[in-house]
């Protein structure tokens, strides 16, 4: 797909497959092998799963507050489909399904248990750490890209970030700089309609969240975030864009992928407060797990038989995810590594003082609540 597909109006919303999974438009659909719509639709089913079993751990306190992605599986998968290998990923907290499409190290889960650890696994695939303070990620991901346009690397950043940071002050920042400086940067916004229990509505007066980009000098789009296939063909566009691959200088753009967060904000939050049952359901009409599934049967690509096989694949792969994760021993001592780049003489002292406890009281005792 050429990048003709980026120049529509703001509130042209882009789709590729409607809610049944028959096709709108033959020209958004992404010339993907058929085992690569396969592996597309595995790993959005992986990470449906993998949402489910984390919440489970949590309920069972086995693992720390955790972010449900459920209802955009299609645009994180998606989108990093659409990536290379080497074009790097700033996320929020959210999506956990772009890590999965690129292979979901173990030491991801080590995070959410506590362990920090989880956060520099991420390296590995090209993924910067997991930010929790709204939108302050930005900056960095338009840093990292203009420093990747000096240097001459065909790279983008791709940061993700939801509707809610869009009211933050780092969102308006990064964008301007990034228009200003022609940065390789794919600014990619899940509007998942709600910020924690502030509405879409109540963020912003603007129309769309896409026209925004417009103030800073480039294009926003908006696509269906619930169609894996429309997502995957607009960030591709954006991609070629984003680092100048016709040639041409590299250009920010904006997405914005509409799409819905079927589950609370967090595991600490209770979404019934302040939202309808009626308007949950009625998004969940348009799942992208169903969506692609009736795809692929269409495509006589799926069947039950295969299915089966994919979930059997899924649970054994989760499962020594998770063992993995369990059986990982934490050193407490680890509380001093990396506060600063070389550890200080107050470190240094709080670090003996702490093993001096350890080795007068034993570990069990300092456990101990009283």
């Amino acid at each position: 797909m050429t990048q003709d597909v980026l120049n529509r109006a703001p509130d042209d919303r882009i789709q590729a497959l409607d809610s049944d999974g028959e096709i709108v438009d033959p020209d958004l659909i992404p010339d993907l092998s058929d085992a690569e719509l396969v592996s597309m639709y595995r790993d959005m089913r992986f990470a449906r799963r993998f949402d489910e079993r984390m919440i489970s751990l949590q309920r069972q306190g086995r693992l720390g507050t955790y972010s449900s992605l459920a209802g955009q599986e299609g645009a994180q998968v998606g989108s990093t489909y659409a990536l290379a290998d080497e074009d790097t990923i700033f996320y929020q907290y959210r999506e956990h399904g772009s890590l999965v499409a690129r292979g979901l190290p173990w030491e991801y889960v080590l995070y959410w248990m506590g362990h920090e650890g989880g956060n520099a696994a991420l390296g590995d695939v090209n993924v910067f750490p997991l930010n929790i303070s709204i939108g302050a990620h930005l900056p960095h991901a338009v840093g990292w890209s203009w420093a990747a346009k000096k240097k001459g690397d065909e790279r983008a950043g791709v940061v993700h970030f939801g509707d809610g940071a869009t009211s933050e002050g780092d969102f308006h920042e990064a964008m301007n700089f990034a228009g200003v400086f022609e940065t390789p940067t794919v600014f990619f916004c899940n509007n998942n309609q709600w910020a924690i229990s502030v509405p879409r509505e109540r963020q912003t007066a603007s129309e769309t969240l896409a026209q925004k980009a417009d103030a800073y000098g480039f294009d926003g789009v908006q696509v269906d975030g619930m169609d894996p296939l429309a997502t995957h063909t607009v960030t591709e566009a954006a991609r070629e864009r984003a680092v100048g691959a016709d040639g041409s200088e590299p250009e920010p753009v904006f997405i914005e992928a509409v799409q819905y967060r079927f589950g609370a904000h967090t595991t600490a939050d209770d979404p019934d407060v302040y939202r309808d049952d009626a308007e949950v359901e009625a998004w969940r009409e348009r799942d992208p797990l169903d969506r692609m599934e009736a795809f692929l049967r269409n495509c006589n690509l799926l069947d039950d038989r295969k299915l089966d096989v994919m979930d059997d694949t899924i649970d054994e792969r989760l499962g020594e995810i998770i063992d993995n994760a369990e059986s990982h021993a934490a050193e407490p001592t680890d509380l001093f590594v990396d506060v600063y780049a070389e550890s200080t003489p107050n470190i240094d002292e709080q670090r003996e003082y702490f093993e001096a406890l350890r080795e007068r009281h034993g570990d069990d005792a300092l456990l101990e609540s009283e």
